[in-house]
């Protein structure tokens, strides 16, 4: 199976003003160790996540490949490892299909794993991430950490329904490993 994981929210901590260096990044506890499970269970693992701090001017394509260097070094440190991270640069803005709630980038991941739709399944906190995979036809988990909370307090549009909901990463990693995601 592919999973396909947000990464601020899920894998580490949310930011309003954004994760700017490696210092800001911080990891939610069990993430890195339910990476390691999914990756030992033999999943191929993505990142498809929206970095709008680069399309902003915020930080540089540079900085953001440190930030990831530290975001693997604890995913590698539990044990476990990521396939490859697709990034969206885009600011709100300029908005490209890559950008969640596109698909883009969920549609490359799905042709480099050569995976179908149905065999793939998105992690995610915000409402942009069940949009994006509801587009591209893949399951729906959504995790209670980062926006998780606020996204099933305001409620999920029918279009977006069946979305599983786990408390966090490594309840979204029971889920997949026990079959009970929809």
């Amino acid at each position: 199976m592919l999973i396909l994981l947000d990464r601020d929210g899920v894998l580490n901590e949310d930011r309003p003003d954004f994760v700017k260096n490696p210092g800001e990044l911080i990891m939610i506890p069990g993430a890195a160790e339910a990476v390691a499970r999914l990756k030992s269970a033999g999943h191929h693992l993505a990142i498809v996540t929206n970095q709008s701090c680069i399309g902003r001017g915020i930080i540089s394509d540079e900085m953001l490949d440190q930030i990831h260097s530290k975001l693997l070094q604890a995913i590698r440190s539990a044990g476990g490892d990521i396939d490859h991270i697709y990034v969206a640069p885009d600011a709100p803005w300029e908005a490209s299909e890559n950008r969640k709630p596109g698909a883009g980038m969920i549609y490359q991941a799905l042709d480099r794993f050569r995976t179908l739709p149905e065999k793939a399944v998105m992690i995610g906190d915000a409402k942009r991430d069940l949009q994006a995979a509801a587009k591209a036809g893949v399951h729906r988990i959504l995790v209670q950490t980062g926006k998780g909370v606020k996204t099933q307090k305001e409620g999920l549009d029918q279009n977006l329904m069946p979305v599983s909901v786990a408390a966090n990463l490594a309840e979204a990693a029971d889920f997949i490993d026990q079959g009970r995601y929809t």
